[in-house]
């Protein structure tokens, strides 16, 4: 039963999930992308799609004014409390959020929600997604742009 419901993860799912292992990983090591993607086709014989690169350089690009933006919205904390995979799960999000596609924003904090649940400690998947959702709220508020 576990296998079939794995089997229903989506493309764009195991994409995203690959994205926030490779930063992630690049976040521990300290080491630049691409020897983190040539060490995961090495290792794991991994195949990182367009997609998934464009989230993770982009990431990595953006990550100052997204990291603005998550500590902006963050009530009583501080960005460097927060647990190193929760933080990378929201920074995939909000790159999502802000770069991708803004019609999406539901299914980018849900599928952020799904890898907390995974992937964070016990309980931080509602931490993720409040303070995604009040990342997206603002971000609305201010206007398309």
């Amino acid at each position: 039963m576990g296998e079939n419901s794995k089997s229903k993860k989506t493309k764009r799912h195991e994409e995203r999930e690959l994205a926030f292992i490779l930063l992630f990983e690049q976040m521990v090591q300290k080491d630049d992308l691409e020897s983190i993607i040539s060490d995961a086709k090495d290792a794991r014989d991994v195949e990182v799609s367009n997609y998934t690169r464009r989230i993770a350089e982009g990431v990595i690009e953006k990550k100052e004014e997204i990291d603005k933006l998550i500590e902006a919205n963050l009530k009583g904390w501080k960005i460097n409390r927060i647990s190193k995979p929760s933080l990378v799960i929201m920074r995939v999000a909000v790159y999502e959020m802000l770069y991708v596609d803004k019609t999406l924003v539901k299914v980018f904090i849900n599928e952020a929600v799904e890898l907390a649940k995974q992937y964070a400690a016990s309980g931080d998947s509602g931490f993720v997604n409040g303070v995604l959702g009040a990342i997206a709220r603002n971000c609305q508020k201010s206007g398309d742009e």
